[in-house]
Formats: structure tokens, sequence, C-alpha cells
């Protein structure tokens, strides 16, 4: 017989791999083994040259649930003669090359396992086999091995280990195996020990308990009991910004809310995230107005952690789950933070002994109502950190893109593998800045790498751009600065795989705020990328952009600064403030073409909305506002507002059509619903000046789901859309987009 080496490269560590592998070889009748390295899983067999075809085939077609292949060989190696088929140690011999594997939520064979009666790991909370449980939180190393994971400090139970040495169990080899002889330990302050009714009491007397989970610390309350819920937000400083809502199963959030079959997929799912749903007309159960005031949609998900599940299936009505944090800091996750920062904030605290690594919020997604696009919000737990499908030829060099200011996240490139952080906050905060240098500084631990090039923003006051500029001269490596807005175009292009594309493709890039090239803020911009290059071609006409971070959090001044003439502004101000502000408008220092602060605008003068307490607080209002109208409405009896035909007064032309409608009283959700309108025209009409049909779209104006539906009803047929699939479409994908960027431009920059 002959010897044969095959090597599989992807997610193929912590899903089940080798136990599947070992499996197969005895069906086979194959002698040889099968481990674990820094770059994937590697299988040496004698056999048949048909026999070793047939095994690799069936292997690479029938891998385990969760496992990813992104590229495996098979090759004939010097006849090695071997006795039987084995596991062996992991090997280490080589720099790490792995996919990092993502958490994974509760599975239903553990499920059941919790739920039976006679099962040894009933009510057990750290249930977990090789297809559920923490994978990314946890490691301290590669490769994926339990003495390389915070479960290194549990010695397994005779029970346990049993399991964890038979092939033939499905917890062979999960790192993460445990039960209530050798487990994880359940505690309130004081070490005292807990139990899941008494939580579930405390939950029914109107408390609120703190709760540490996969990626941290979660903070939960009766979502039908308003006087809690009020006292949530006062104490968390968080007056209006949506909660997110737990519900014990899917037949109990079918009873709420209407779920299409792609948002039931997703919810009950491995990655079992945040899913934005449409409540039905009546929920009595919840507090709506109080979880999410004034939107249409509200965050649920399901219990993704035996901890929750059991929780829930106690308690058996909704619960309001929240980070474990005061707002704008990052989540909690280690038990001496806890103990500290959440005790003025939960009236219970629950810890547990299992240490998490790398902290992390929940994903969330939300699905357009009509083309069921899928928009990412927040890419986290379940989906960070590895992206397995860029969109272009990875280098084998180390580069780091460190990404925005807001939403941030990094990008890491190893020896042809692509990493995105999870949603990693708002820099503005020295908690989450440091929480920033934390991941960043593990990867260069888990990877034993550092960047050889760094990429960030132009903008040389966010935090991240200082970060990489420091990192740079720390390792003697260059910066290469990115402009924010072609860092988005970059994103999305990649992801769609156009970057190759010889068709001119138009960008349509609209957020906030964005250091412009012209040292401008920019957010309403147009780019065509055409040869590899990506030029600004239009943008959304200057307006004074004045009172730095003020004017985002006050939707009035936007107003003012489209409409400085107005009775309808001049009502929204003191008349000191009228006075000093309009003088402010007359000579600015900077200017803006921000969508966003042109939501913010229309925001104002159609719904009143003059101050905001969270970002994109006013123009969620406005989209909520325009869903409503249509739902009662078809479009083709709601016209758009019309376009000036000079493209340098389409501000002025607008701004005089809603002070017509609004002097007419038309209905706010018609006004908001006609803005919406007026933006795919815009964009209609720029794809037709630059003769472009395909169109690339970015920003977080594009987390707007009725504003996708509209585009892909109105424009569809005409073009080609192209949407993020893998990243959201606010500052999170910056990090990407930067680094496509610099590995796109290489010989240009290395040449500069």
């Amino acid at each position: 017989m002959d010897t044969f080496h095959i090597h599989l490269q992807g997610i193929v560590q912590g899903v089940g791999f080798r136990p599947l592998v070992y499996q197969q070889a005895q069906n086979y009748g194959l002698r040889g083994w099968v481990n674990n390295t820094n770059d994937g899983v590697h299988i040496e067999i004698n056999a048949t040259g048909r026999q070793a075809q047939e095994f690799y085939r069936f292997i690479v077609a029938n891998p385990p649930r969760l496992a990813v292949i992104t590229n495996h060989t098979m090759a004939r190696v010097a006849n090695r003669d071997y006795a039987s088929f084995t596991i062996i140690e992991s090997g280490t011999d080589v720099r790490p090359n792995l996919p990092l594997t993502p958490d994974y939520a509760l599975c239903d064979d553990c499920r059941n396992d919790i739920a039976t009666t006679t099962n040894r790991r009933h009510n057990y909370a750290f249930t977990t086999c090789t297809n559920c449980g923490p994978r990314y939180s946890i490691i301290t190393a590669l490769p994926y091995d339990r003495p390389h994971t915070t479960m290194a400090v549990f010695a397994q139970c005779p029970d346990c280990a049993q399991e964890y040495n038979n092939p033939l169990d499905r917890r062979h080899f999960s790192q993460t195996n445990s039960c209530p002889a050798c487990g994880i330990a359940l505690f309130t302050d004081h070490e005292t020990k807990t139990t899941i009714p008494q939580l579930v009491t405390s939950l029914r007397q109107g408390n609120i308990i703190a709760v540490k989970g996969i990626g941290g610390f979660l903070l939960l309350c009766d979502a039908g009991n308003r006087r809690a819920i009020d006292k949530l937000r006062q104490r968390k400083n968080r007056p209006a910004k949506p909660f997110a809502v737990m519900y014990p199963d899917l037949p109990s959030v079918k009873t709420d809310f209407c779920v299409s079959k792609t948002e039931e997929q997703w919810l009950t799912n491995e990655v079992s995230p945040i899913v934005l749903l449409k409540p039905r007309p009546v929920t009595c159960r919840l507090a709506r107005e109080a979880i999410a005031p004034g939107l249409k949609r509200l965050g649920c998900m399901l219990p993704y952690a035996p901890l929750f599940h059991l929780l829930l299936q106690g308690f058996r009505q909704p619960v309001v789950a929240t980070s474990g944090n005061i707002s704008g800091s990052p989540i909690i996750y280690t038990n001496q933070q806890a103990a500290t920062e959440l005790a003025g904030i939960a009236d219970r605290v629950v810890y547990h002994t299992r240490d998490i690594v790398i902290p992390q919020d929940d994903s969330v997604m939300v699905f357009s109502e009509k083309s069921q696009q899928k928009i990412l919000l927040r890419r986290s737990r379940g989906l960070a950190p590895t992206l397995l499908k860029p969109g272009f030829t990875l280098p084998d060099n180390t580069i780091l893109a460190v990404g925005a200011q807001m939403k941030s996240s990094f990008a890491f490139t190893n020896k042809g593998l692509l990493y995105v952080s999870q949603y990693l906050g708002d820099m503005d905060n020295y908690l989450t800045q440091t929480a920033y240098d934390h991941t960043v500084k593990h990867f260069f631990k888990v990877f034993q790498a550092h960047p050889q090039r760094i990429a960030g923003d132009l903008h040389p006051g966010y935090f991240t751009t200082q970060y990489g500029h420091d990192l740079a001269r720390e390792y003697a490596v260059p910066f290469v600065g990115v402009q924010h807005h072609k860092a988005h175009f970059f994103a999305v292009l990649a992801e769609n795989k156009l970057l190759a594309r010889q068709e001119p493709v138009l960008g349509v890039i609209w957020d906030g705020t964005g250091y412009g090239e012209d040292g401008q803020i920019w957010g309403g911009e147009f780019f065509v990328y055409h040869h590899g290059r990506a030029d600004r071609v239009a943008h959304i006409p200057y307006f004074p952009f004045i009172l730095g971070n003020k004017m985002p959090r006050e939707p009035r001044i936007s107003a003012l600064a489209i409409m400085p003439d107005s009775p309808l502004t001049a009502a929204m101000f003191t008349k000191t403030e009228h006075t000093l502000y309009t003088r402010m408008l007359l000579q600015p220092t900077l200017h803006t073409s921000s969508m966003g602060r042109l939501f913010d605008a229309v925001a104002a003068l159609t719904l009143g909305v003059n101050k905001t307490s969270y970002e994109g607080e006013a123009a969620m209002l406005l989209e909520t506002a325009a869903t409503s109208w249509f739902d009662k409405y078809p479009i083709a009896d709601t016209p758009a507002y019309a376009i000036d035909s000079r493209w340098e007064n389409i501000l002025v032309y607008l701004s005089q059509q809603i002070a017509a409608d609004l002097k007419a009283k038309e209905p706010a959700g018609k006004i908001a619903a006609r803005f919406h309108l007026f933006l795919t025209e815009l964009i209609k009409h720029q794809a037709r000046q630059q003769n472009s049909r395909r169109l690339a779209f970015s920003g977080g104006v594009f987390q707007n789901n009725l504003l996708v539906d509209l585009l892909q009803e109105i424009l569809g047929g005409e073009f080609s859309l192209y949407f993020h699939q893998q990243l959201p479409a606010n500052d999170e994908c910056i990090s990407f987009g930067q680094l496509a960027y610099v590995v796109h431009h290489t010989d240009e920059i290395s040449a500069g």
C-alpha cells in the first residue's frame, strides 16, 4: 500500500473534524493518523490510490456541519507503515496560519441533554459539544486545543474524559467539554452559589440582573415591565436607544412578531444573532414603547448559551437583553470588572468561573421587508473574526488596517488569510480604546506576527489613526492613509468581487461624516471605479458645518444650515441661539456634503426631532415614518421630490418643496416617504450621468432597509445593484476597505 497525505484548511478546528476523519477511516478500513496543526488539519493514510481518492472525496464533500473548507490537497508521500488509525497530538512546529473559529450557539443535541432528567447534564448551564459553545472568545493560542483555551484549568472527570477520548461520541475532542462534576460554577456576589429558580424569581420581582454569557455580561430585565425597563435606562444612561429582547423559543417569538423564513433561519442557526423584526399589531407581553421608542422594528434573539436557555425556560417570558456596560463603554467581560462596574446598574450580578479572553457583543442584522436583503448592522459573536471570501487575492505578508473612529474594527491579514475583528465600539472612550488595543495585541500573540504595513484613516484626530502611526513607528513599517469614503467603496467592491471588473462601477457612499481629501467633511459621495482607480465624480452640494460634535446631536442645526432664512428653522431656536448660529453660518470654517446631516435636517423639519440621544436616531425615526406611510399607500401614488436641473441647487429646491408640503400640512409620513424616493432619484440621475449600469452602496445610510427596498424596486430593473454581504455598511467595514485598498495599490504604494 502507498502512503498519502491530506491537508485541509479553513474553519476545520473546533468543529469535530478529527473525530469525523477517525470514524470514516474506520469505515474505510484505513490506517494512519489525523492531527491539528497551526495551519489546519493533516491526515496521513495507508491506502491504494483508489481508496485514497474515495476517502479524500468523501471527507471534502461531507465535512462536519460547522466546518468550512477553503483549501484542500492530497499528495503521495514516502511510504510509512501504520498499525492502526489514531488521533495524534497537535503540532505547533509552524507559525499559526488558521482561521479563528467563531463562537457557536447552543445546538439541539445539547439542548435535549439539558432537558432530559436522566441525563447527567440535566440543567447544567455550560453544556457544549463539538457542534456548539465558545471558541474565539476563550482561545489563548493556536492550534485550537484545550490547553490553548481558558478551559485548561478544568480537569475533566472520568465520565467527561471517556467522552472526550471516545471517537464515536459527539464530544470526542470537544475542547469545552465539562459537566456538573468537573465543570464551571455559577455564583453571585461574595461567591454565593446561585440557582436558576432564584434568578427567575428576581426577574419576576422587577429586578435587573447582570449575567455573564459567552462574550461578556448581559443586563436582563422583564420585557413586559415598564418600570424595570425605565430603571435600566436610567442606570445605564441610555434614555432612548433601543434595547434587544430575548425570547424563550421560536414559537413565542412568532406569537409577537412576523417572522419570514429567512429571519427564522438566522434566529435559529449557529450564529443566533439579534434580528430586527416587525411586531404583530398586538403584542401585549412587551412594553414596546419603552423598549424601542418610536421605532417600527424590535431586535429579537433566542438564548444562544445554555445558561440563558435555562433562565428563559424558567421565566417563560421575554426579557430585555442588553450589553453589560454604561452606554458608550465596551461590554464588561471579567468578573472583577463586573463586581465594581455593574453593581450600580444590576440588582444582582451572576458570574461563572470560565474566563473570557476576547469580549464580544451580539451580532445584529435586519432583512429588508420586500426584497429580504440581509443588512448586517453589527458583526460580532458568531460571525467574527475570520472573513473567508475577501474578493481579492491576499498577500503572504502581514498587514494591519486600523479602521475608523466610530463603530470601529480592525482588519488583519497574515499568510494569505484575512481576519476582520468583531465590532469594537466608538473610540471616543478610553475604556474602548483599551479594549481595542487588547484585541489587536491578542492577534499579534496568537499569530506570532506583527504588521509589515499599516493602513488607516486620513483624519489626524482619530484614535485609530494615531494608534496606527504609533505602531508604524514601533515596528518601523510604513503607514498608508486611505480616505474614509474610498475605504467604504473598496470594501463593497471587494465583497462583491468587483475589483477586477473592466466595466465602470458607480459607488454611492453615504454616511454621517468622513475626513475629505480637500479638508472638508464628506458624506454624500459618488465615486466611479474604473481601471483600478476610484475617482470622486459628484457629491451632495456642500453646506456649512458648525458647532463640531453638537451638530450631529442636534438635527435642528443641520436644518438651519440648509434653510438659514426660514421661519420654520428659526422656530427651533431661542432668539439668542438663532442670532449666534446664523452668524456662524455666514463664515463657516468647514463645509459638509453629509447625507447623514441631510437626514437630520429633514427629520427636524418633518418630525420635530431637534435633539437626539444616540447616533442615527433621527434617521431611524424618519425611516419609520416613511415605512408607516408606504404600509398604507403604494409607491406609485407617492411622487418623489423633484431634482433641480442644476445639481448645485438640489438642496435649495428640496428644502423649498418640503417647506411647501409643511405649509400645506401634508402628513409627516408622506414627507418622509417623498424624501426617501427623492434619494433614489438622485442615485438614478448620477448613474445615468456617469453612464454606469453597476451601482455599489456603502456607508451607514444603507442600513436603512426601506431605502434598500426602494432601490431594489425602482432601480433594480435598469441597474445591477451591489450591497455588502459579510460586513456592515457602516464604519465597521472601513478597516476591510483600507486593507483592500492597500493590497490593490501595493505596487503604486511601494513605488511611492
